[in-house]
């Protein structure tokens, strides 16, 4: 078997936790989109300045829950490097968002809450693959 497979263990851990950061993503997004809408609706705030905006509030959630809940593994012991990791992956989610929401918006023609739902599935699968590898695994790869 080669070094890189998956024992059945670990691929059961992986998916359980791929669930469950999709379920506190989800939560998270909700977060993030209510934040969003209720600037661009209630607020009046450019779409580029409520992105961001909501963005935040939901790496709030989201942090919390992945390191709460999500997953099983911690590869720093100290929270606050923890979360300072998950917040530079956060702050490069969040350019990928803002870049998508711009290009949807000024490229494709989307409206802003289009453009948003584009941005939410590029930023999920970025935000997991690089959280679960940087930080939530143990050192040399494994669940």
């Amino acid at each position: 078997m080669p070094a890189t497979a998956l024992s059945r263990a670990e691929l059961r851990t992986f998916l359980r936790e791929s669930w469950r950061y999709g379920v506190a993503s989800a939560l998270a997004l909700a977060a993030d989109i209510a934040v969003y809408l209720a600037l661009l609706r209630l607020g009046d705030v450019h779409y580029l300045v409520a992105a961001p905006l909501g963005f935040l509030v939901g790496l709030a959630t989201i942090y919390l829950l992945s390191a709460r809940w999500a997953f099983t593994v911690r590869r720093y012991a100290d929270a606050r490097v923890e979360f300072a990791l998950f917040a530079l992956i956060g702050l490069a989610g969040l350019a990928l968002n803002q870049a998508a929401i711009h290009a949807g918006v000024t490229r494709l023609a989307l409206s802003p809450e289009a453009a948003k739902l584009v941005s939410a599935a590029l930023v999920f699968c970025f935000n997991f693959s690089a959280r679960k590898l940087l930080l939530f695994t143990r050192y040399g790869g494994g669940t």
